[in-house]
């Protein structure tokens, strides 16, 4: 049996996902689909209820639940958008990491469920993206390069260096995990 903290199957260093980060251009709109059905943006576009209503967005996951810039709750958007959020400062002291199971099954419960789902933060590419790669990686079963290339492919993300970090964590668990189930 492998030892989980020594097993790195082809995991990319810290580095290695910074210098494809950066290689990445640089643009991206107040939202943007990222997979179908999953739209990542910012506070401009969480606080346009017209234009997620127009979108046809049932459900937002908000990354800076509670931060100053970032509205949102159950009453402002109503009965007709369930709301998740996750107080995270975009710190790379900060643990997202206990986030990162519940917010996927946010997404995931609300894509199977025939929604649309928004997750944002202030900018949309640290805490946001890094809740995206998450689901990507827990419920789809990308790596996280895999992950990142998707999301790039439609917005430009940069999650900080300790989110990084937690999300090579999350793939060093993933692989052990699949790698230990029983067949």
């Amino acid at each position: 049996m492998t030892d989980r903290k020594s097993f790195s199957g082809g995991i990319p260093s810290l580095q290695e996902l910074e210098e494809v980060l950066h290689s990445a251009p640089r643009s991206c709109h107040h939202g943007d689909e990222v997979w179908p059905n999953l739209y990542l943006g910012d506070m401009f576009m969480s606080h346009d209820k017209l234009g997620l209503w127009q979108l046809g967005i049932t459900h937002v996951l908000n990354a800076a639940h509670g931060k100053l810039c970032c509205k949102g709750s159950d009453d402002f958007y109503g009965t007709t958008v369930k709301y998740y959020g996750v107080p995270a400062n975009d710190l790379p002291t900060f643990d997202l990491s206990p986030f990162f199971y519940p917010a996927a099954e946010f997404i995931h419960q609300a894509l199977t469920s025939g929604g649309k789902v928004f997750v944002h933060c202030a900018v949309g590419v640290s805490r946001s993206a890094a809740l995206v790669l998450a689901y990507l990686m827990i419920h789809h079963h990308l790596s996280l390069l895999s992950s990142v290339h998707c999301v790039q492919q439609k917005r430009w993300i940069f999650p900080n260096r300790g989110f990084l970090r937690q999300l090579i964590n999350l793939e060093r668990d993933l692989q052990y995990k699949r790698l230990n189930e029983p067949k």
